[in-house]
């Protein structure tokens, strides 16, 4: 009986309240390793895993606060280290670590962060070779997104004219590191692209350097301001072993910021002795088709009649055609004039005064009632013609415009609209009017139901 006086009976709350205060007090910060799984993430932007080994498991949580400044996303599988403080969760009765700092296990968190990126961009199509715009043959201006007092905008300054002396260099000077350095090279392109019409090609460089050295040349941010820029993108940060996501975003990739500088313009003294060695060639080709064409042409002419002897033999071919002609219309002529002699003879012979008078008389009569029967005629006609132009202007397209109508036609084709559903919006119209013609442009469009559709 006195044992069971002086023993201690705990309530649940009361036992895990100690066993939360014994673990909190014992493990405030530790840290910890194990894989990852059952990650998600909710609404809250928390957190929520299970850090697991071969032989036991652990619940995770990782606050907003604390989540939003890793570089990297933890994935199922993954293997990480972190630094954490043991919590007891009272209502259930379990043990969790709350997590103040994670990163991978055995790579950089960098490094994670830059496959994760990649991986994205590259499934948004950011890196297939249909966006990549061309670069210009021959820039006027060149604009320079780098260090405005490190060596590599020397560098390329000094390439740039030595192979291009004359070519324009535009300075967007930025940070290539550190905090801020994003930002700025985003405006900066952004600012190269505002003046599209004075800069023809945009290099993006830096000089060699470390994965964290190349932070903002391996962010989101400059990824796709580097795909949205409308101006040529050239990519040259660091050395030939260096790889950014720049790199893989840009128009076209170049190993150092030197070779940017040679990719982005040509060789000068090249061109001329090209253009010279052009010149020669057409040259030769022009002086070689002269000539062939001007042995052609004695060839030719050789052939050839003299324009002159040509006239002299159609003059007399033309001459001996007259002659006969004339020979013809004289033969012709003094038939038809015995012909008149002898018919003259006849009437004289036969001598029809009277039946010529009384032809006369009748002629006259059947004038007098000719002309009346055409007076009528044409006074009937003329009033026909007058009634018919009446009823002409009355059914005239243009009296019906005249009353406030007008007709409707397509831009091109000319076809006449005769029902809304025919028409476009944007669609141009022409409209004729009474007088003129207006050139309109479809903004809406209304049917009518009960129209016909034609």
């Amino acid at each position: 009986m006195q044992a069971e006086l002086q023993r201690k009976i705990y309530t649940v709350s009361e036992l895990t309240a100690d066993i939360k205060h014994l673990l909190e007090e014992r493990y405030p910060f530790v840290w910890i390793s194990g894989e990852v799984s059952n990650f998600h993430v909710p609404a809250s932007k928390h957190f929520y895993f299970t850090l697991k080994d071969e032989k036991s498991q652990i619940n995770g949580i990782m606050f907003r606060g604390q989540n939003r400044n890793l570089k990297f996303m933890p994935e199922d599988g993954m293997s990480v280290v972190g630094l954490g403080r043991i919590s007891v969760y009272e209502p259930r009765g379990s043990y969790q670590i709350i997590f103040e700092y994670l990163e991978p296990r055995g790579i950089g968190e960098l490094q994670i962060a830059f496959e994760q990126l990649k991986s994205g961009l590259a499934a948004e199509g950011l890196f297939d070779d249909t966006h990549k715009k061309p670069i210009p043959f021959l820039p006027r201006n060149i604009g320079v997104v780098t260090s405005g007092t490190g060596a590599v905008v020397h560098d390329i300054i000094k390439v740039a004219h030595r192979r291009f002396p004359g070519v324009g260099i535009r300075i967007a000077p930025v940070k290539v590191q550190g905090a801020g350095a994003e930002d700025e090279i985003v405006r900066a392109i952004a600012l190269l692209n505002r003046r599209a019409s004075d800069v023809d090609t945009i290099i993006l460089a830096r000089g060699g350097g470390s994965l964290e050295d190349f932070q903002a040349f391996n962010s989101e941010a400059v990824a796709r301001a580097v795909f949205a820029s409308d101006v040529p993108v050239i990519s040259g940060v660091g050395h030939e072993t260096d790889f950014t996501i720049a790199d893989f975003v840009a128009d076209l990739s170049a190993p150092t910021p030197s070779a940017a500088a040679e990719m982005a313009v040509p060789m000068k003294s090249e061109l001329v002795g090209k253009n010279m060695d052009l010149a020669g060639k057409l040259f030769r080709w022009t002086q070689r088709y002269i000539t062939e064409k001007r042995q052609h042409l004695e060839e030719i002419s050789r052939r050839l009649v003299h324009p002159r002897r040509r006239i002299e033999d159609l003059r007399l071919r033309l001459e001996d055609l007259t002659n006969r002609f004339v020979a013809r219309c004289r033969e012709k002529l003094g038939r038809q004039r015995e012909r008149l002699n002898w018919q003259h003879h006849r009437l004289r012979v036969k001598a029809p005064t009277e039946r010529v008078r009384q032809l006369a008389m009748a002629l006259d009569r059947s004038r007098c009632a000719l002309a009346e029967a055409v007076r009528l005629r044409a006074g009937a006609e003329r009033m026909r013609i007058e009634e018919l132009q009446g009823r002409l202007e009355t059914l005239s397209p243009t009296a019906v415009l005249k009353r406030g109508y007008s007709i409707t036609q397509t831009v091109p084709g000319a076809k006449i609209v005769r029902n809304a559903g025919h028409v476009t919006i944007g669609q141009a119209l022409d409209v004729r009017v009474a007088v003129g013609v207006i050139r309109c442009r479809v903004e809406e469009r209304f049917e009518i139901d009960d129209e016909t559709d034609v």
